[in-house]
């Protein structure tokens, strides 16, 4: 089989070839070229800078001056800086606080002296240094909306729900503390241990009745109510646990979630009825 030869396209294109290179080569572009590439290789870049890595190792460290201790740290310090709330574990203090502190604490926003009675954890004492303060029209008027934990947050008069952590003012209607910002009334929205008075028997409405299965109605009523804390601390029910997040993390326990849909479809009034039975029955296997 013989070699093929090649197609008229390509006798065309060979053609046009030789007669562009002819044309660059009558205008002496070839030899501009070739001088252009001599140039360009003789010639040496003077603007690159060689990379130098610094060694932060000999360089002082930034420091603020609250840090450094330095005296303009002070100079410059507000005189008349509000404080903002602190427990005296915060502070480094046990037992107390001393009598500046004590002062500040009255001037500003803060929870009352240790001299003073200890009072109801839904019934917490505000100081803002003589100020009165009101809702707004707009604000009372949504304070309602929601019944179960209250529409409004308020980070000063609200009280912390121990289990959502939602520090609002109540949806009661008739709660003269949320409504009229009157610090020697108990919020009826909240609940309060009758043992220990403490944030871990604060529960909002709607916490009570889906994480235990009690009614705000009747536990207001009840003068002798405690929390699940003091419930298993006595000794009443030692599976009537706290099912908060915070504190199943402090048992090992995986924090259940909203359980609440899970626990009704299998009959149970709470999810603390849920795990009542769930702990008695680990009980059961382990004896």
């Amino acid at each position: 089989m013989g070699r093929l030869g090649t197609s008229d396209y390509e006798d065309l294109r060979n053609a046009r070839i030789l007669e562009n290179q002819a044309r660059m080569a009558s205008l002496g572009l070839h030899k501009t070229a070739s001088e252009l590439r001599s140039i360009a290789s003789s010639v040496k870049p003077t603007n690159l800078r060689k990379h130098s890595k610094k060694d932060y190792t000999l360089m002082p460290l930034r420091r603020s001056d609250r840090l450094k201790h330095s005296p303009t740290a002070t100079a410059n310090k507000r005189p008349n800086r509000v404080s903002l709330r602190r427990s005296d574990r915060l502070r480094g203090k046990e037992g107390g606080v001393s009598g500046e502190s004590v002062e500040e604490s009255e001037e500003s926003y803060g929870t009352t002296p240790s001299s003073e009675e200890r009072r109801p954890a839904n019934m917490p004492l505000v100081k803002l240094g003589g100020l009165e303060l009101q809702l707004s029209p707009e604000y009372s008027a949504h304070r309602c909306d929601s019944k179960g934990r209250g529409s409004l947050y308020d980070p000063v008069y609200g009280i912390c729900c121990h289990f959502c952590r939602q520090k609002k003012l109540c949806g009661e209607e008739d709660c003269k503390r949320c409504s009229n910002l009157d610090m020697d009334e108990p919020c009826i929205g909240k609940t309060d241990c009758s043992a220990c008075h403490s944030s871990n028997g604060v529960l909002c409405r709607a916490c009570l009745m889906v994480r235990y299965g009690e009614e705000m109605d009747e536990v207001r009523k009840d003068k002798e109510w405690m929390c699940p804390h003091c419930v298993e601390e006595k000794g009443i029910n030692p599976y009537w646990i706290c099912n908060s997040s915070l504190c199943l993390r402090k048992r090992k326990m995986v924090p259940t979630g909203i359980a609440i849909f899970r626990a009704r479809e299998m009959g149970y009034k709470s999810v603390a009825h849920l795990l009542m039975d769930e702990l008695q029955r680990t009980n059961k296997v382990i004896a």
